[in-house]
């Protein structure tokens, strides 16, 4: 644990570092307001196309659009996420034998 401690205190110290964390964390915080945003418009957009019945589900061609658009952005913003996931399973795999 202060190895931790260590490592963060003197990254804090690293100009770089500290340049490098705020990009990371701006990016994070401009995925999760385009998510918010996504989630509004489109909840929106759906309640709005439920109110026809009889018409047909138009507000699928946004969801999905943007939604690929929202993919995208994400794999952009946590590109390391899924490695860090199969590390914690390899490790889990090799704890059970």
């Amino acid at each position: 644990m202060q190895d931790h401690q260590a490592t963060a205190s003197e990254a804090c110290d690293d100009p770089a570092a500290r340049i490098n964390a705020t990009r990371r964390v701006e990016r994070m915080i401009g995925f999760y307001r385009h998510l918010a945003i996504y989630l509004v418009i489109n909840s929106a957009l759906v309640i709005l196309n439920l109110r026809h019945p009889g018409a047909p589900f138009w507000s699928a061609g946004p969801l999905l659009g943007w939604g690929i658009g929202l993919l995208f952005h994400a794999l952009s913003v946590f590109p390391r996420q899924p490695t860090r996931w199969k590390q914690r399973m390899i490790e889990r795999e090799l704890q059970n034998r």
